[in-house]
């Protein structure tokens, strides 16, 4: 059965077109100011791919946004009339993804705290709209083009959960190799780190890298990710070949944890780890 055109995440809430026509309006007077996205995306602080997701309406546009935008592009008035409306919209809209994945993205939504280890490839959340568009067409067996274009609006719309009020503690740890893979070529992989650079000057986000050269490694094993939901216990998600694992058990939990933490003394530490980020960045 042929799977059904991609779908935003605005789609079936039925917020789609508003969130659609915001976009088309200020792209348009962007251009008409002869600003990039990239330009733009500078003045309101996000990433250029942010800029591309929110005009094309895969992305929600924040309230904040349409109001800076408003003043910047000068649009009098003009995107501010919208923002109640747009408000009401943020209310609605929900992240479509697999039904397997579902329950992890929702926890991931209502944490007050996010822990990453990634080995392979970045994590989803850190990910651009082009990274993570590389990532899905290598993918074996390969995916369809329609297929590929759903799981990225779904990637990018997680990433909503950095515009969370209070934002929750974030914090990665990431092996060193994951900055000498351009997956996607030196175009791509360029504004991937770039984007590292970006997210890793928030003030809730810490990003840690693990040289290759530590001769100490306490988790010679698969990537995770520990949450912890909202009034709830922490968990641990791990995710192998395919198969995707909720781990709630308290004791599991805690080992993992404490992994972690050692991982985390073991890295570098933020600001070390944005020198090398830099320097990788001025060697490509």
């Amino acid at each position: 059965m042929n799977e059904r055109r991609p779908e935003t995440p605005a789609e079936a809430d039925g917020t789609t077109g508003l969130l659609t026509a915001l976009g088309k309006m200020m792209k348009l007077l962007r251009e008409r100011r002869g600003l990039t996205q990239k330009d733009f995306g500078e003045m309101v602080g996000y990433g250029p791919d942010a800029i591309s997701a929110m005009e094309r309406g895969v992305r929600t546009l924040r309230p904040e946004v349409l109001e800076k935008a408003d003043e910047l592009l000068e649009a009098g008035g003009l995107l501010l009339q919208a923002v109640p409306e747009l408000r009401e919209a943020m209310a609605k809209v929900r992240t479509r993804h697999p039904e397997w994945y579902r329950g992890y993205a929702s926890l991931e939504a209502a944490s007050v705290e996010l822990h990453f280890y990634a080995n392979q490839a970045m994590p989803g959340l850190l990910q651009t709209e082009e990274y993570a568009f590389a990532v899905f067409r290598q993918r074996r067996p390969f995916l369809s083009e329609e297929t590929i274009e759903k799981r990225v609006v779904d990637r990018l719309s997680r990433q909503q959960v950095f515009d969370a009020w209070p934002p929750p503690v974030v914090s990665y740890v990431l092996e060193e190799v994951l900055l000498d893979r351009p997956i996607g070529g030196t175009g791509i992989f360029k504004g991937q780190l770039e984007n590292l650079l970006r997210v890793g000057s928030m003030r809730n986000v810490e990003i840690q890298v693990m040289p290759t050269r530590r001769e100490e490694h306490p988790n010679l094993d698969s990537a995770f990710n520990l949450m912890t939901p909202k009034a709830q216990g922490q968990v641990a998600y791990t995710e192998a070949q395919g198969y995707p694992r909720l781990i709630t058990d308290p004791e599991e939990v805690r080992k993992i944890a404490d992994r972690y933490g050692f991982m985390r003394a073991l890295a570098l530490n933020p600001m070390e780890s944005r020198s090398l980020i830099e320097r990788k960045l001025e060697e490509l």
